[in-house]
């Protein structure tokens, strides 16, 4: 997975609401097919933005809290937080290029 974590409602807080920068969590299942799709789109994304982003996954199924919590209707979604606050979030397969506009937009500001 490269430098892609798991996380789980019990690490939630920890890895992603009490970290300072950027973190993308990516919102998934097993069973969805356009998050198979996303998947290494995220990996890439993890090795190009080492020690700049924070890129993590949950499973929705094995997490239904934390996806209840934000609402998560369909997946894939790629949540954007931003010193613990939810600054955006993209959902559906989407191309690379796409996710790095949003990536860079959120760097810069």
């Amino acid at each position: 997975m490269g430098d892609v974590k798991a996380v789980t409602k019990e690490s939630w807080d920890a890895e992603v609401l009490q970290v300072k920068g950027l973190v993308i969590t990516d919102f998934w299942a097993e069973w969805c097919g356009p998050c198979r799709l996303v998947s290494p789109i995220v990996d890439e994304l993890a090795k190009e933005y080492t020690g700049r982003v924070k890129i993590m996954k949950l499973n929705t199924d094995e997490n239904p809290e934390v996806a209840g919590r934000y609402q998560i209707m369909g997946i894939p979604t790629l949540m954007f937080f931003k010193d613990g606050k939810v600054v955006d979030k993209l959902v559906g397969a989407l191309s690379k290029t796409q996710y790095k506009e949003k990536i860079e937009n959120l760097l810069k500001g």
